[in-house]
């Protein structure tokens, strides 16, 4: 007999989102019966759809559980951690940094001149 999985207890380092942040779903939320006047299995929130976090609350003691303003469907819904993506502070991809552009100020005109990897090489 095992004791399940085991998670870490995530309330001992910061909140992954601050609150007015805006994120975005990675998952299909659906009423487990806690949402009121919604029927059991009704889908609150779908993946894509985006809001911003109203508080940060804690679940048993070891869950930070984020309060999420989904302003477009008009719901209010606690999501954990794992099922969000902030858009104020996008992620860039392992293996993506070729391919975002940076920016070099000349020193003639004070302009700011884009520069990919291709004009760096050369």
């Amino acid at each position: 007999m095992g004791l399940g999985r085991e998670e870490e207890v995530e309330i001992r380092s910061a909140p992954r989102f601050m609150p007015g942040e805006k994120v975005q779903s990675t998952k299909h939320i659906k009423n487990d019966g806690t949402y009121p006047r919604r029927e059991i299995g009704d889908i609150l929130v779908r993946k894509g759809d985006v809001g911003y976090v109203r508080d940060i609350g804690t679940f048993l003691q070891q869950f930070y559980v984020y309060a999420v303003e989904f302003v477009d469907r008009g719901t209010i819904v606690g999501m954990r951690g794992r099922e969000l993506v902030s858009l104020d502070r996008p992620v860039v991809p392992a293996g993506a940094a070729d391919l975002v552009t940076s920016a070099a100020v000349t020193s003639d005109t004070d302009a700011v001149e884009p520069r990919t990897s291709e004009t760096v090489a050369s």
